[in-house]
């Protein structure tokens, strides 16, 4: 027999205690994904208490949605229901963390930012630097897989995840993967649940691999006069004995949103080794640079910490091409957008073929699906690239598929693991590939 909402409460604050249950209408509002607002708002403080809410949840047949930091609520397509939003961010401590193994095991809470200040004392870091910046969480960043510009170095969250301790729908404890960087023993289970926007488990303990600081960096903006000249820029530094740690394309509008002046144009680098290195790397990179006509300036650090600024539109997509063929689309963006008289920001992650676009302005669902996403989506998937709406207002969500086609045989695949995982749909539900 279903439990009343009121005695449902009551059986949630008797887990994680009336101070860190909320009901009232004003903070659920605010908890609310994609204006499906939950009737519970919880915050377990143990792993113990996580497992608990979750067998409740599971036995009375609701619905909830994972939290970190709450900056990555917009990813996915609206829930098909919510009841309940299980926010993490009291599971915050470092639980093991020897420098020598340059390993360490985590609460999903964590911010990157405190986790960064402690690995700092020992020179090391984890080399993950998503849009969003420090305030973003350990278990939210792997649930969305986000990364940012130093996935050209050092990969995404899945590379740099050992091992994860999460908690299935029903309340079950599991383990998956290793404490250890080198392990080939049992199913990769970490990856499975990078990017699986927590629809197949909730993370709350990670084991992560580290690397060192390197003692000296430096950054340079390299601005051009057209979106070609830029391009041969990455080709020939891809190309090259360079060794760079982050690869940044820029057009007009993103260089104006981080301060910079303006070109048609721009290629951030940096490079991060030993100080002569440092030196004469990018030497060599503003020489490649100045003969293909750039604008050269040395950047401060503060730059890529500012670049996430310029994604910070209520509408962003992100675009997968060939590396080859990033410049291309950057200017079929541009065009496209232009045409119905909105202004996109570029990002791109230009050694990784990744683009993401913050557009600005208004269109008419109709416009959006039909002219913008659809003809973008099937030109880039002739060639073997994809299109995925980030963040959008829901009435454009609702015009046009976040995700975009999925081949038949991926999907079986995803909605036989999301019925092994989570067969009564309690996590997430709706929000994922193909409204898993």
């Amino acid at each position: 027999m279903a439990v009343s909402a009121p005695a449902l409460g009551d059986a949630f604050a008797a887990i994680v205690g009336g101070e860190h249950l909320t009901t009232a209408p004003s903070p659920l509002a605010a908890a609310a994904v994609d204006g499906v607002t939950p009737r519970w708002l919880a915050r377990p403080g143990s792993l113990d208490e996580v497992s608990r809410v979750l067998a409740l949840a599971s036995a009375e047949g609701l619905a909830v949605a994972p939290r970190g930091g709450g900056s990555a609520l917009d990813l996915g397509a609206p829930p098909s229901r919510l009841d309940a939003v299980l926010d993490l961010s009291r599971l915050a401590g470092i639980l093991e963390y020897v420098p020598a193994d340059m390993v360490t095991t985590v609460q999903a809470g964590v911010t990157l930012d405190t986790l960064g200040r402690e690995l700092g004392k020992h020179g090391q870091m984890l080399a993950l630097d998503p849009y969003g910046g420090g305030s973003r969480t350990v278990g939210g960043v792997l649930a969305t897989n986000a990364s940012g510009q130093r996935r050209f170095r050092y990969g995404t969250g899945r590379d740099l995840l050992l091992g994860a301790r999460f908690v299935q729908a029903d309340g079950t404890v599991t383990w998956g993967g290793s404490k250890v960087v080198k392990s080939v023993t049992g199913y990769d289970i970490p990856k499975l649940l990078t990017g699986s926007l927590g629809t197949l488990g909730v993370i709350v303990e990670a084991t992560l691999r580290l690397h060192p600081v390197q003692p000296a960096s430096g950054s340079w903006l390299f601005s051009f006069t057209s979106h070609e000249a830029a391009g041969s820029l990455v080709a020939a530094v891809l190309a090259s004995s360079l060794e760079p740690e982050r690869l940044a394309w820029l057009n007009a509008a993103a260089l104006e949103h981080v301060g910079s002046e303006r070109a048609e144009a721009a290629l951030a680098v940096s490079v991060a080794t030993v100080a002569e290195a440092v030196t004469s790397q990018g030497a060599l990179l503003g020489l490649m640079a100045s003969r293909l006509g750039a604008r050269v300036s040395a950047l401060d650090e503060g730059f890529w910490t500012r670049l996430g600024g310029a994604l910070a539109g209520s509408t962003v997509v992100k675009l997968a091409s060939e590396i080859r063929r990033l410049p291309f689309w950057a200017g079929e963006v541009e065009r496209v957008t232009a045409r119905h008289g909105l202004t996109v920001s570029l990002v791109g992650e230009a050694g990784n073929g990744i683009l993401r676009a913050a557009v600005e302005g208004s269109a008419l669902p109709d416009t959006w699906a039909g002219e913008i996403v659809g003809p973008l989506r099937e030109a880039l998937a002739a060639e073997g690239g994809s299109l995925a709406v980030e963040r959008a207002p829901l009435y454009l969500k609702s015009a046009a598929d976040v995700w975009g086609p999925i081949p038949e045989s991926a999907l079986a695949v995803m909605r036989r693991l999301k019925a092994e995982f989570d067969p009564r749909g309690v996590l997430n539900p709706g929000r994922f590939v193909g409204g898993l």
